[in-house]
């Protein structure tokens, strides 16, 4: 009887360490995603001109509707795939879009390239007649046309009002928002737009936005 309680009793406590060293391996495990995660770009800088940018938790793919370039060349977002686009919906009758569009052309003259660009999208219904004299008025040289007469993307990002900044990052997908203007060239903006240039998965440390 006292050998089998002794064997019974040395397979409990070898279970019992196995359990342990089991236990511990998964901790340091969970130790090291832990510290994989807080390694990575982590939430935006949201602060000062941008302190309104609402990030978009999960990201979510921004929708392909159809628009056109100064030249009547039809264009969709797909066409900027593989750089962070700055969508900016605007109109030549809005005081507050005429206000912020001087920083959008310092932005791109700033950034504008190969991994970013800015895409200020036109709501006037005849834009292709406005928009040129407007950008050659206010000595906008950096920001290309484009145009949106029939507000089809709008609707597609079910914007409400004027302006209204998307930004969308390399895989197509809307991870943010901004109503209202914003001195888009400032150092707070250029932080937000090149934490997204960072090349960082941009689903990690957003806001949650629900849908």
């Amino acid at each position: 009887m006292v050998k089998r309680v002794t064997l019974s009793m040395l397979a409990a406590l070898a279970v019992a360490g196995l359990l342990s060293i089991a236990v511990g391996l998964l901790s340091s495990q969970a130790g090291l995603w832990a510290d994989q995660a807080g390694a990575g770009r982590g939430a935006p800088p949201v602060t000062g001109a941008v302190a309104d940018f609402t990030p978009i938790d999960p990201p979510r793919p921004a929708p392909q509707r159809g628009f056109v370039d100064g030249a009547g060349n039809p264009v969709s977002l797909a066409d900027f795939r593989g750089q962070v686009v700055l969508l900016n919906f605007w109109a030549t009758w809005c005081a507050p879009c005429v206000e912020e569009m001087p920083s959008l052309d310092r932005l791109q003259a700033k950034l504008g390239g190969r991994d970013f660009t800015v895409v200020a999208l036109s709501q006037d219904f005849d834009g292709a007649a406005k928009v040129p004299p407007f950008y050659e008025k206010l000595g906008l040289a950096h920001l290309d046309i484009y145009l949106d007469p029939k507000g089809e993307t709008l609707r597609g990002f079910s914007v409400q009002g004027l302006p209204t900044t998307i930004l969308i990052d390399r895989e197509g997908r809307a991870v943010g928002a901004l109503s209202g203007p914003a001195e888009w060239d400032s150092p707070e903006a250029v932080a937000l737009i090149e934490h997204y240039l960072g090349g960082a998965p941009a689903d990690e440390g957003l806001i949650r936005t629900g849908g």
